[in-house]
């Protein structure tokens, strides 16, 4: 390589899916939530938004409101969706999902959960903890860096999308209390738009954040 040249290998874009009915629900979300009519207007604007990226791939987890999200995408673009377990919301215990916030029980079960996503080797049931879910980031960045095309768009969601970035960010020095302090200090809006690039140079190859939640196209 040129002695200080960097080349961008990859950049990937990511969306966040728009606002879903149980986002604005006194409820723990269940993976068959569909898009409130917010989130339908979201969609579009960030559909019009895509459709100036030049892109190759359309990437999508597979719940109702990323697949909603993805499919004002794919109509306005063209490119058909690709879907994906690996961008999936954290999973919560299945015993919460669709449960009222003032159900005491789920509550507090909910609240453990949320504990253990940043306190190593601790579980609650079924749901996903922090060796999970930041194995599951490091799974996705290497899907996405093995994919044959250059620029990838990819419908995920919000908290699993900042896990994603506390990656990239971190790399192998993640651990759960730098993973807790980059959760407290980010923000993921509906649709709100992120990107990272996988950029080559004499220093070395590494993911670099470029984008994070640009929401101009909301106007808010």
């Amino acid at each position: 390589m040129i002695p200080g040249k960097r080349e961008t290998r990859k950049v990937v874009y990511f969306v966040r899916h728009g606002q879903s009915v149980a986002n604005v629900t006194p409820v723990f979300q269940s993976e068959d939530s569909p898009l409130s009519a917010t989130g339908k207007k979201q969609a579009q604007l960030i559909a019009g938004r895509i459709s100036q990226i030049d892109f190759d791939a359309l990437i999508s987890s597979p719940s109702m409101r990323t697949k909603e999200t993805a499919e004002f995408i794919s109509h306005k673009t063209g490119k058909p969706i690709v879907f994906s377990d690996l961008f999936v919301e954290r999973i919560k215990p299945s015993s919460v999902s669709g449960k009222p916030h003032d159900d005491k029980e789920a509550s507090k079960r909910f609240h453990d959960w949320e504990t253990s996503l940043h306190v190593p080797n601790m579980r609650v049931e079924d749901g996903e903890n922090f060796d999970d879910i930041t194995a599951r980031a490091a799974q996705a960045l290497s899907f996405l860096y093995n994919r044959p095309e250059k620029r990838i768009v990819v419908v995920t969601h919000g908290f699993f999308l900042r896990a994603l970035l506390a990656k990239v960010l971190n790399g192998d020095s993640l651990t759960s209390k730098n993973f807790r302090s980059f959760l407290l200090h980010s923000i993921m809006d509906n649709t709100g738009l992120s990107a990272i690039k996988y950029i080559e140079s004499e220093k070395g190859s590494a993911w670099n954040l470029w984008i994070h939640n640009d929401h101009a196209h909301l106007a808010e």
